[in-house]
């Protein structure tokens, strides 16, 4: 049952949130999402994206400032997005308020010192209520494109 829904929340985030990449691409995965097998195990519950201190943070969607400011002496912002979902970005200064209205693609933050990983990164996490969800689905899926047949070798 819970794998339904977890592919039914993925199925809706995928069809109502635009595909935009919180850093500029190639986007380049430091460590991948790892959930946990329990809701209190040990998992990663986001994926780190690697990039330099000071890049600018695009919101992947348009939605409302959730929360901005530190959370355990980082810096943190979280985006409620209108499909019921929240995406996270960590460790930022962020440079909206709380309550404020974002647009899919707006600069809403900048990545600073304090990342887990051993070169900088970003902490990307995604939420549907209190269930942990990979932020790369939010990404749009490349068109897959076919290529003419050369034929067998020698031909």
């Amino acid at each position: 049952m819970t794998t339904l829904l977890l592919s039914l929340l993925l199925a809706l985030a995928q069809a109502t949130v635009p595909g935009i990449r919180p850093l500029p691409a190639p986007l380049s995965v430091a460590h991948w999402w790892d959930p946990p097998p329990t809701p209190y195990a040990a998992g990663h519950r986001g994926v780190d994206l690697s990039a330099p201190v000071g890049a600018e943070l695009r919101a992947v969607a348009s939605g409302r400032v959730h929360h901005a400011g530190q959370v355990a002496g980082r810096g943190v912002l979280s985006l409620a997005l209108p499909n019921g979902l929240r995406t996270t970005y960590e460790p930022v200064r962020p440079l909206v308020t709380e309550g404020e209205q974002v647009t899919a693609g707006q600069v809403v933050a900048v990545l600073t010192e304090g990342s887990h990983c051993p070169a900088p990164c970003l902490h990307w996490g995604l939420l549907a209520g209190e269930v942990y969800l990979n932020p790369l689905t939010l990404l749009p899926r490349p068109t897959p494109r076919l290529l003419p047949n050369a034929g067998p070798a020698g031909v």
